[in-house]
């Protein structure tokens, strides 16, 4: 199983998961022709990708769905809520091989078993996503704004984890942000912050983790200094297991063994 990034941050996220012969990737939020060059420096490109699994509508996370899905006929997979918010907007999933998921309910891709999982954000019907393969566990969680019982559960054991570790709480209040957005973006449908990230990983078997991804970092009100700081002090081992990804380069291929 592997696991890469095409970018992450607010400009656009992606997430490659590989397991086997199946390849997906969560969330297009850049142009297809910029996803397109993207994935081509990871050596892919679209007609590889198996399905693209959508978490919410926001446009850093689904601006290219449609138009890279269309292109290269990839099946959709996102909540009923979250095609219905972007019908008739430049993000429409219009003609595309779309399928509903049900978050709480696994189904799969290949040999890929995908779990979407309901998370606190501000949109329509968010989810994000958990997959296994061969006894082992890959969870990407990001853009939500509180950890609830629920998502501790779904993501406590992992092998792999991209976690969101999106402000620093300190540089949101003294940043550029209007004072509606800074309440937006610290709420309890926002985002988490670098502390709320480590509070969680507080509660999870850190020991099993063979990668942990800090992701989605703002440009504006963190860096990962900041973040790396919180988090090292719940994995004060190991911290070799740990990177940062970038808006602009998101991450090179991990191995999950």
């Amino acid at each position: 199983m592997r696991l890469a990034s095409l970018g992450s941050g607010s400009k656009g996220n992606g997430t490659l998961v590989w397991a086997g012969d199946c390849l997906v990737l969560v969330d297009c939020g850049f142009s297809a022709k910029e996803a397109e060059r993207r994935l081509a420096e990871r050596g892919l490109g679209g007609d590889d990708l198996g399905a693209i699994l959508v978490t919410h509508e926001h446009g850093d996370h689904i601006r290219g769905v449609g138009a890279l899905a269309r292109r290269h006929r990839i099946p959709v997979y996102s909540t009923f809520g979250t095609a219905r918010a972007v019908a008739g907007k430049a993000a429409d999933l219009h003609r595309c091989d779309w399928h509903e998921v049900r978050p709480g309910r696994s189904f799969q891709i290949g040999a890929l078993a995908v779990m979407p999982v309901t998370v606190p954000h501000d949109a329509r019907e968010p989810c994000q996503y958990r997959f296994s393969w061969r006894q082992r566990e890959v969870g990407v969680l990001t853009d939500l704004g509180s950890v609830t019982p629920h998502v501790l559960q779904a993501y406590a054991e992992c092998d792999a984890l991209v976690l969101e570790c999106n402000h620093e709480p300190e540089l949101l209040a003294n940043g550029p942000y209007p004072p509606s957005l800074k309440r937006r973006v610290g709420g309890q449908l926002g985002h988490l912050s670098n502390q709320q990230a480590a509070a969680l990983l507080a509660q999870c078997n850190v020991d099993r983790l063979q990668h942990l991804v800090l992701s989605h970092l703002s440009e504006q009100n963190n860096t990962p200094d900041h973040a790396l700081w919180e988090i090292h002090q719940v994995m004060e081992q190991g911290r070799e297991r740990i990177q940062v990804a970038s808006q602009t380069d998101g991450f090179d291929w991990l191995d999950v063994s």
